[in-house]
C-alpha cells in the first residue's frame, strides 16, 4: 500500500514493491493516478515493469490496460494508446491541482491569513534575560524557562531581537 502521491516514483513502498516483483508476477493498479502522475515518468515504469522486469499489469478501472489480454500487435497498441491519454490526463490533473492550490494561498494571502504554527510572543523581560544569560548569571536552561520557549526558538527570537537593536 503506497500512500504517498505520485508526483514521482521516489517512494520508499513503491522501491520496495518493485523490488519484490519477479517476472510473471501480475502487478493490480487501482487508476493509472495512482501508479503516478507524470505522463513521462509512467510510461518509462510502464515499459520498465513490462519489457525489463516482465511482469503483467491490470488498472483495475480500466480495463484496457491490462497486460494480460491482447498480447498481439494491436492489443499492445490499443494498450498503449489508452496509457499516454491516461498519463496525459493525470499529469494535467496534478498541473491544475498545483495551480488551484497556489491560487488559494495567494486568495488567503490576501486575505490576511496567516499560515504556519501561531509566534510564540516575546516576555516583556526578554532583554534582561538576554543580558542575564549573556553574563552568565543564567545558563540557557534557565533563560529558556523563564522565556517559555525551546532552546531553538530561544537562538532564533535572539537574532531577530539583535537585528531590531541595529535598526
Amino acid at each position: 500500500m503506497d500512500k504517498q502521491s505520485g508526483k514521482d516514483f521516489e517512494r520508499p513502498q513503491y522501491k520496495k514493491l518493485v523490488g519484490r516483483l519477479r517476472p510473471g508476477d501480475l502487478l493490480y493498479v487501482m487508476s493509472i493516478d495512482r501508479l503516478g502522475r507524470n505522463y513521462e515518468e509512467i510510461q518509462n515504469q510502464w515499459r520498465t515493469l513490462t519489457k525489463e522486469l516482465n511482469i503483467d499489469i491490470c488498472v483495475l478501472d480500466m480495463p484496457l490496460l491490462d497486460t494480460r489480454n491482447g498480447k498481439d500487435l494491436m492489443g499492445t497498441f490499443i494498450a498503449d494508446l489508452v496509457l499516454q491519454i491516461l498519463s496525459f490526463v493525470a499529469q494535467n490533473e496534478r498541473e491544475n491541482i498545483r495551480k488551484r492550490q497556489a491560487q488559494g494561498i495567494a486568495a488567503a494571502k490576501a486575505r490576511g491569513v496567516a499560515f504556519g504554527r501561531p509566534a510564540i510572543q516575546l516576555p516583556e523581560d526578554f532583554g534582561q534575560v538576554v543580558q542575564a544569560w549573556e553574563r552568565q548569571e543564567i545558563d540557557i536552561q534557565q533563560a529558556v524557562c523563564r522565556c517559555h520557549m525551546s532552546q531553538a526558538t530561544f537562538y532564533r527570537r535572539l537574532r531577530e531581537f539583535r537585528s531590531q537593536e541595529k535598526k
